[in-house]
């Protein structure tokens, strides 16, 4: 008979935790609550076995969960020196986590870990290419930036004369101010434009203090994009190597999204050649700036023949994706999607022109980079050698974008080991190639799953219909992977009812639940003195909007109209006063907003959360589930709404003591078949059905 494998899970560690928890719940005044306690149970067991160490739990509203894998997570990844990073899927959770709910336990829990912020270069100023913006600000003539819109001059001297002050610590997220569209981007970098520990301004970097904050810390605060850029590049550069980590994903629905926006690629064939131009005087102005020595001359050369033939090549290729039979989406976009994925040969052997030219490129562009490089070294022989660090992050910008449209190009020519959604969009001014991978579960089980020490993916929302294969699936899980569904606490049926009114109109007949859902709002509003009202399309929102009558709008804080924060703000201070006030809004209003109480008595969904019909990734994924005989609406398109229903539902019931009731405005949730579906999967409200 085998012995029993050892475990990690000491009797020394389970103390450990057990301790912190109660010390935690003692300071705090709460009570042990039963899913809380399983929660850091089955944390603390997956990240101590063997093997295996993956885990998903979906941990209904009010369990405590950010506390219950805090709890288990950092005490374990302590003893086993390994660094627990906590990622969310937005940078608004992040910095709670990190400024409110950490802090909570640090006091409260009696554990004692160091912490850190992380966020990606992009959410830092590089002062390098600030200084240079204000430095050559009146030298046209050198171009060291692709051209913005506006003038940002003052606003650059402003973030100069507040970093250096010490009023402002350089990430975007502090500045305390709105910021002129599009100025950001001209005063960030990415690794490929940064010259690390050689720049000039490297003591002072933002970016690289952030990041030594996160040398030797217990807990990482980050976010799933960060992850993913981290991962992207194989790991190990802004986080610890995946082999050294403990992941938490919370918000983990996000992630196969997240995974499928970060590994897609797109590139406009007019703006590419537009680029070309820019290529050639970058390189054409930088030989004359240090006197043209023979390596550069023999690298600008080289571009300029690769620039000219990669023109035509891209004029061909642009003429052929002009002649797809497109479909409009709206006045100004039309769109021609692959089917299967499946570019035609015309096309992908113009591509397959295109390609050597942009890989040649990217070559000389890296000998560029590191001829740079060398200057600054002090190892070139050259004229205005000292000015080769401010060439760096512009060659290294040029460099990264020529490696993306290669990429595309080889995407486009076949070269995938997945399965790809492949589209084109077109305005009145360019066309547009588009490809984004359909299983983003194989990237991640090669960059995360397979590398990992441990990860525990959780959320609110894993599941729908009562399973999480839809979520294993597309994250690229087994179904052998421990799962576990913990449900909320609350008393549901006592504290909220679901209410579906009687209505003449269906969706589908735009103009006709228009004009119904216009007439019904002002007595539904009326309900009660705050409401959130959820939309799916802009269009609707719009239309609808625009039937109410005038003393209802006035009552109204819109998407849009300012800032997602400040809207919230402006709401909680109108209730805070006693005025009624009704937030309306769209899908990024269905999740994440947390507004207890009063705030929120009455949530008001138009219509069930389907995913728009149009979508070319949306309907890539279908036409493979259908080729492999699968059915596409209720494998995919209902199990996806059911999720998107339970996160809308989700605002309204934040703690035990919390009351309301929801609308739904669409009488398909109980005339069709799939309905009871998306029923069975909410929570056991007071259900209502008159529809």
């Amino acid at each position: 008979m085998n012995a029993p494998a050892p475990t990690l899970l000491t009797d020394a560690l389970k103390e450990s935790i057990q301790k912190a928890y109660r010390a935690w719940l003692e300071a705090r005044g709460f009570r042990a609550r039963r899913g809380q306690r399983e929660m850091i149970a089955q944390v603390a067991r997956t990240l101590t076995a063997n093997e295996h160490r993956i885990a998903v739990i979906e941990a209904g509203t009010g369990t405590g969960k950010t506390a219950g894998y805090c709890l288990a997570a950092i005490p374990t990844a302590q003893a086993l020196g390994k660094t627990m990073v906590l990622s969310t899927a937005t940078i608004a959770l992040q910095e709670q986590v990190t400024l409110q709910d950490i802090p909570d336990l640090k006091t409260n829990a009696g554990l004692k870990f160091s912490v850190a912020l992380a966020k990606g270069r992009g959410r830092y100023v590089c002062l390098k290419r600030l200084d240079d913006h204000l430095k050559y600000q009146d030298q046209k003539d050198i171009p060291l930036f692709e051209e913005l819109v506006g003038d940002h001059s003052a606003f650059y001297q402003s973030l100069l004369d507040g970093f250096g002050r010490g009023e402002w610590d350089g990430e975007l997220d502090s500045w305390p101010d709105e910021m002129p569209e599009g100025a950001w981007a001209g005063v960030t970098t990415d690794h490929r434009g940064c010259s690390n520990n050689r720049c000039s301004f490297f003591k002072q970097c933002p970016f690289f203090r952030a990041r030594n904050n996160l040398e030797g810390t217990d807990v990482i605060v980050a976010n799933h994009d960060l992850v993913l850029s981290d991962l992207a590049l194989g790991g190990g550069i802004v986080l610890p190597d995946p082999e050294d980590c403990i992941f938490i994903l919370d918000e983990a629905h996000h992630l196969a999204e997240k995974t499928q926006n970060h590994f897609s690629a797109r590139a406009r064939i007019n703006g590419t050649l537009q680029w070309l131009d820019h290529v050639n005087s970058v390189l054409g102005s930088l030989t004359q700036r240090f006197a043209r020595p023979a390596d550069l001359v023999a690298l600008a050369t080289s571009v300029a023949t690769e620039t000219g033939q990669l023109r035509l090549a891209l004029e061909s290729l642009g003429e052929a994706l002009q002649g797809l039979p497109f479909q409009p989406r709206d006045d100004e976009l039309e769109t021609y999607r692959f089917p299967l994925g499946e570019v035609p040969e015309d096309i992908s052997d113009k591509a397959a022109v295109a390609l050597p030219f942009m890989q040649k490129i990217c070559d000389d562009l890296e000998r560029t980079h590191s001829l740079l490089q060398g200057a600054v070294a002090g190892e070139a022989n050259w004229e205005k050698a000292y000015d080769a660090e401010d060439w760096l992050g512009p060659v290294g910008q040029l460099q990264t974008r020529a490696m993306a449209a290669s990429a595309l190009l080889q995407d486009f020519c076949g070269e995938s080991a997945y399965r790809h959604a492949r589209w084109v969009n077109r305005t009145s001014q360019d066309v547009e190639m588009i490809t984004a991978p359909i299983e983003p579960g194989h990237i991640l089980q090669e960059v995360l799953w397979q590398r990992a020490y441990a990860v525990i993916c959780t959320s609110a929302t894993l599941s729908a219909m009562g399973s999480f294969n839809r979520f294993l699936e597309r994250v690229g899980l087994s179904q052998d992977t421990s799962q576990n569904r913990i449900p909320s606490p609350f008393n549901f049926p006592a504290i909220a009812s679901f209410h579906v009114p009687k209505m003449a109109s269906e969706p589908r007949d735009f103009e006709a639940h228009s004009d119904e859902v216009a007439e019904m709002l002002p007595s539904l509003l009326l309900q009660e003195t705050s409401a959130l009202v959820l939309f799916t399309s802009w269009r609707q929102l719009n239309a609808v909007v625009k039937l109410l009558p005038g003393e209802v709008k006035d009552k109204l804080l819109i998407q849009g109209e300012a800032a997602k924060q400040v809207l919230i703000r402006d709401h909680r201070q109108r209730v805070d006063d006693g005025q009624p006030s009704y937030l309306v809004g769209l899908a990024s209003f269905s999740e994440g907003l947390d507004l207890p109480g009063d705030h929120c008595r009455h949530v008001i969904i138009i219509k069930l959360p389907f995913a728009v019909p149009d979508d070319p990734i949306d309907q890539a994924i279908a036409e493979w589930a259908e080729a492999r005989g699968r059915n596409a609406f209720y494998e995919i398109s209902v199990p996806d709404a059911a999720l998107k229903l339970i996160q809308a539902c989700g605002r309204l019931i934040r703690h035990e003591d919390d009351r309301g009731r929801i609308t739904m405005l669409d009488k398909r949730i109980v005339t069709k078949r799939y309905g009871k579906v998306l029923l069975d999967s909410l929570p056991p409200y007071n259900f209502q059905l008159n529809g």
